[in-house]
C-alpha cells in the first residue's frame, strides 16, 4: 500500500517505512534526526543526545506498524523522544537516589570486622560493578530480589546468581584478609 501525496514529508516516509520500504525508513530518519536530537539535548544535555535519539528511533519503529497518521510523524516521534527522554530523566534520578542511599549506608569503617583488619566498604570496594550492585540492593538496602532485578533492568536468576558470587568473593576476601 502506497501512502496517500498529500502528507507532509516525515508523515509520508514514515508510512511507507510502516509497510517495510527501507528506503522509506532511511528517509524518515534523515528528515526527522537532526530535530530529534536538538529536541533531546534541549530536553536532557548534549552529551547523552545521541544515545536518546537512537533510543527514540528503536523504540518508533518497534511502534511503528500502530503508526495511523492521526498526528503528523513528526509530533508522533518527539512524543516518543520525550517519553523516552522522561524515562532517562527518571533512571537518572532513581540511580543518584541509590548512590545516596548507598553512599549514606556503606559509610567507611561502619562495619568493621572484629579482628580490626577489614573494612566492609573496603570488601565491597573489591566486587565487580554488577555483583556489588545486586549485593548492596538485596543485602544491605534490603529490596527483593525481584525489585533489585527490575531496578538493573535484569532477570532474577541474574541478581541471585550474581548475590551469591558477591557472597562467595566477600567469603574468600575475609578469609585472606585474616590469614594476613
Amino acid at each position: 500500500m502506497t501512502p496517500p501525496a498529500e502528507l507532509d514529508a516525515p508523515t509520508h516516509w514514515a508510512l511507507a517505512a510502516k509497510y517495510g520500504d527501507p528506503a522509506a525508513q532511511a528517509a524518515f530518519v534523515r528528515l526527522t534526526q537532526a530535530e530529534v536530537w536538538r529536541f533531546a539535548a534541549a530536553l536532557v544535555d548534549t552529551s547523552t543526545a545521541d544515545d536518546l535519539t537512537q533510543e527514540t528511533y528503536l523504540r518508533a519503529f518497534r511502534a511503528l506498524p500502530q503508526f495511523e497518521a492521526r498526528s503528523s510523524a513528526r509530533t508522533w516521534l518527539l512524543g516518543i523522544a520525550r517519553r523516552t527522554c522522561a524515562d532517562h530523566l527518571r533512571t537518572v534520578v532513581r540511580q543518584r537516589r541509590l548512590e545516596n542511599r548507598i553512599a549514606t549506608t556503606a559509610t567507611p569503617n561502619a562495619h568493621p570486622d572484629p579482628a580490626g583488619q577489614v573494612s566492609a566498604t573496603a570488601l565491597l570496594d573489591r566486587l565487580s560493578p554488577e555483583r556489588r550492585e545486586s549485593f548492596i540492593l538485596t543485602q544491605l538496602l534490603g529490596l527483593t530480589y525481584e525489585q533489585a532485578a527490575q531496578t538493573l533492568g535484569v532477570p532474577v536468576g541474574t541478581i541471585r546468581s550474581r548475590v551469591a558470587r558477591a557472597r562467595a568473593d566477600l567469603v574468600a576476601d575475609v578469609v585472606i584478609a585474616l590469614a594476613a
